[in-house]
């Protein structure tokens, strides 16, 4: 995520800020532009980095979401192109579950923004009605949730935002990283991999090669993982040791920590605590782009598991990529590059 500054005082701010604490602007966060606008009176307007509040204001989910996006006005008020999303979110009523529905609307914007700049097809159901993307965002309170991914629907259970729950959640499953944003990862990575790799041989087979096959008994390789634990020996082969589970896990799991290298680099490189080559602007084409992307994240990671040491905190990343793993990574890098480098082949997986 990129560093964002107020278009009229020039104050820093952050990818959630909606109004500037230094001039006291009015703001909206614009993804066209991938920048915090300035929601301005008509005498405003003109400046540069200002939208016409006439013409634009902030997303319907403002205070229920904590949205800071922008939609164009209109007879109806719109939500915004993150909101629009989620098909299914918590009543009214529960007050609990709607505090925890904004903080997953918060990192469910940050991950649509990267998408954005990885331009990646972002298909909703208003164009795909059976198998485009959507959240159902629930509470386990009340009923049985289970977080994850079928045809095009992310579902994912609330409880996850709440500190405590999802701290337990991660030690008892001996995991060393468990967050809002990593689960959006990795649920939208088995809608990218239907969404692009399933339609096109080329990519199946080359999935099938470093991954498994895709069509294997789910159900068999869960329970299997459950009573059996994760192979010895994983960590050569595997990011984590849920991705041994089954090759689709694999792919997901792979597919997020893509994901959390990319938008970390970009942080970065945004602070200056990465080269420029790091950001989603200079994008890293052909065979040798994923190998300028690793270069760059290792001596990062290093250095800022290091900071976090210093802190008395735990590792900033803590995951070790192992050969098997970066040449799995290599071929999701790949696919997203070429679809994306490729009008025709963007058009064909509906971009």
């Amino acid at each position: 995520m990129r560093d964002f500054n107020c278009p009229n005082c020039g104050q820093r701010l952050a990818f959630e800020n909606s109004k500037c604490l230094s001039c006291g602007s009015r703001l909206g966060f614009s993804l066209d532009d991938m920048a915090l606008l300035v929601i301005a009176s008509e005498e405003e307007s003109e400046h540069a980095g200002a939208v016409d509040e006439k013409q634009y204001r902030l997303c319907a989910n403002l205070h229920l979401a904590e949205c800071n996006w922008l939609v164009e006005k209109g007879p109806v008020v719109k939500l915004c192109a993150s909101c629009a999303l989620t098909r299914t979110r918590p009543h009214d009523a529960d007050a609990g579950a709607l505090a925890k529905f904004a903080a997953a609307e918060k990192a469910k914007r940050r991950v649509i923004a990267e998408l954005h700049e990885l331009k990646l097809p972002i298909v909703g159901r208003d164009e795909d009605p059976q198998f485009g993307l959507a959240f159902d965002l629930l509470s386990s309170v009340q009923e049985k949730v289970f977080t994850g991914h079928a045809d095009g629907v992310i579902t994912l259970d609330l409880a996850e935002g709440d500190d405590v729950h999802r701290e337990q959640l991660r030690v008892a499953m001996e995991e060393p990283y468990r967050t809002l944003l990593g689960h959006f990862r990795h649920e939208l990575g088995h809608y990218y991999f239907y969404r692009l790799v399933s339609p096109s041989p080329e990519y199946l087979a080359g999935f099938n090669d470093l991954f498994g096959d895709p069509d294997l008994d789910y159900q068999a390789a869960l329970d299997r993982h459950y009573s059996e634990g994760a192979p010895q020996g994983w960590q050569s082969d595997y990011v984590s040791s849920y991705a041994t589970m089954h090759p689709a896990e694999d792919w997901a799991e792979t597919f997020a920590h893509y994901l959390h290298i990319r938008d970390t680099l970009d942080t970065a490189a945004a602070f200056s605590l990465a080269p420029a080559g790091a950001t989603f602007d200079r994008r890293a084409l052909g065979p040798s782009g994923f190998d300028t992307i690793i270069e760059m994240w290792l001596p990062l990671s290093w250095a800022l598991n290091m900071v976090n040491r210093s802190m008395g905190r735990d590792d900033l990343y803590p995951f070790v990529l192992p050969a098997a793993v970066l040449e799995k990574m290599r071929f999701i890098h790949t696919v997203i590059d070429e679809i994306t480098s490729s009008p025709a082949k963007l058009a064909a997986v509906g971009g």
